[in-house]
């Protein structure tokens, strides 16, 4: 199943509320970050600590066009933690980074817009 990224395509196919609950999707504060000039396409490689719970993780995340490292050191983001780790290269990204794609498809970070505990589940 592909799912679209374009803003007026109709809606993925109804899922009941168990399939929701099996993602795991939380709040963390991005500790470290550099470019990755290794990836196929411009990324930058992130550490995120998501608590003591969970730990820091790391990502690599395509959001150049937006962001510079930084910047996204201190800031809050949201990320699946519960997908199998993904090899990138030599890296291993260990959660995905939630964003959107703004009008050209560049990646706009997904956080909340107040301080959460690192670590927060979405509901």
């Amino acid at each position: 199943m592909h799912l679209s990224h374009e803003p007026n395509a109709p809606p993925a196919p109804q899922i009941d509320f168990n399939q929701f609950l099996a993602v795991d999707i939380r709040a963390g504060t991005v500790v470290a970050a550099q470019l990755f000039p290794e990836a196929r396409k411009p990324a930058i490689k992130l550490k995120i600590d998501f608590g003591p719970g969970i730990g820091v993780k790391q990502s690599s995340a395509q959001l150049t066009r937006h962001y510079e490292p930084a910047i996204l050191v201190g800031r809050q983001v949201a990320a699946v933690v519960n997908f199998p780790p993904r090899q990138i290269g030599k890296f291993m990204s260990e959660v995905l980074t939630l964003g959107f794609p703004d009008e050209s498809g560049a990646v706009v970070l997904f956080s909340p817009d107040q301080a959460v505990q690192n670590g927060a589940r979405l509901f």
